[in-house]
């Protein structure tokens, strides 16, 4: 059986039409978005402000709606992490954000060693969603690669900056909580432990350098509160139908009119369903098992949020597109499914969607999360079934 990874990286590889249209696009998204006015950059202003209120001490979760709509849902270490971006004029810095989120992502993807073409074929599958996510100037995408790094970091034994990205992505948006499970999937469990704990307390503080402990310490008060907020309102389909929840429970409230229906009825299977794979510890190490697993999870973390929106799903699809590189060349079901995809996820929100089909019929019945939730289940049975090598070779 061929190897999945290659040795050689991807760093010298020539630049490839795949390549240009990653960055081309991604550029060419948010330009359009700019030249439209700043009101259709509502998230960068938003972003904007979390740096901004940090200095000044004011409530990050309050809304400001002299300064822009709707309001911030990050954790306060996010102040740090977008302040170099608002330094520059909007436009400059909204630019630059965007290309950074889409830079991190291509690296990351790079970091998996995988053969060019798996590569490539990645790139194509995902770079309509990145476009998604970059017209709403979203930080989905960096958030995406940062999980895709963490988990190239512990196959590689590079223990510190791995349990780095996954605390940070934690106090940034609770969906990184997934790189916790890579403690499985490493020897140095101390060592894992111990950092993660240790980065943990250093980013908690670290805000602190540009506001005051008392600040910080309700900041994070507070984004606990409007997380438990956020979610009762993304699931009363009354509020917002269509707009949030699109989630695996958002198209069953919607399509059988379960307004009422709690994510625990959804989360509890699920989460079975997640763990089973988890009783195979004699794979622990087989990179085939370790990746699809983590794909699954970067899968499940969305597809299983009530916060799930449609740029969020750069987040699933980066991950679907990793899976079923693995599986090259794609058999006739896989080219199916992948057809499916592109239609019901991924292009279902854009213009090339007849704007009623889109309105009445993907976003009012979250129709973007089916395929992505049809694929988790083949994830489950392939990792629940599938007998796979023992090899605990490095991804390097």
């Amino acid at each position: 059986m061929k190897p999945v990874y290659s040795n050689k990286a991807l760093a010298g590889y020539p630049i490839r039409l795949p390549i240009i249209l990653w960055f081309g696009t991604t550029l060419i998204a948010v330009v359009l978005e700019i030249s439209r006015g700043t009101h259709e950059i509502n998230n960068f202003l938003i972003y904007k402000g979390v740096y901004e209120h940090t200095i000044q001490q004011i409530n990050l979760y309050a809304t400001y709606p002299l300064e822009y709509a709707d309001g911030n849902h990050y954790g306060p270490l996010f102040s740090l992490l977008i302040a170099p971006f608002t330094w520059f004029p909007i436009s400059v810095g909204c630019v630059l954000w965007c290309m950074a989120n889409a830079w991190v992502l291509f690296y990351a993807l790079q970091q998996l060693n995988l053969s060019q073409k798996q590569f490539y074929v990645i790139l194509l599958i995902s770079v309509v969603e990145l476009m998604t996510a970059t017209h709403s100037v979203q930080f989905n995408p960096m958030l995406a690669g940062s999980m895709i790094l963490s988990y190239t970091l512990v196959r590689k034994n590079k223990i510190l900056p791995a349990t780095l990205l996954i605390a940070a992505g934690m106090l940034i948006k609770i969906y990184s909580i997934i790189g916790l499970v890579l403690f499985l999937f490493t020897d140095k469990k101390k060592q894992f432990a111990f950092s993660f704990l240790g980065w943990v307390v250093l980013l908690f503080m670290l805000p602190m350098l540009i506001s005051s402990k008392d600040f910080i310490i309700q900041s994070y008060q507070d984004w606990f509160h409007s997380l438990v907020e956020k979610n009762g309102s993304n699931i009363d389909i009354s509020v917002a139908p269509g707009m949030q929840d699109i989630s695996v429970g958002g198209m069953i409230r919607r399509i059988f009119y379960l307004q009422d229906l709690s994510n625990f009825y959804i989360l509890i299977p699920a989460a079975i369903c997640i763990a089973y794979p988890l009783t195979r510890y004699r794979y622990f190490f087989q990179q085939d098992f370790t990746l699809t697993y983590f794909c699954m999870l970067m899968v499940s973390v969305v597809i299983f949020s009530s916060s799930a929106e449609s740029p969020t799903y750069i987040i699933p699809i980066s991950a679907i597109a990793i899976w079923l590189s693995l599986k090259l060349p794609l058999k006739k079901e896989y080219i199916l499914l992948l057809s499916f995809t592109f239609l019901f996820t991924i292009l279902s929100p854009t213009d090339l969607m007849p704007k009623i089909i889109r309105d009445k019929f993907f976003v009012q019945y979250a129709m973007k999360a089916l395929p992505c939730f049809i694929i988790w289940i083949m994830m489950i049975k392939e990792l629940s079934i599938k007998k796979y090598l023992h090899d605990r070779r490095s991804i390097v």
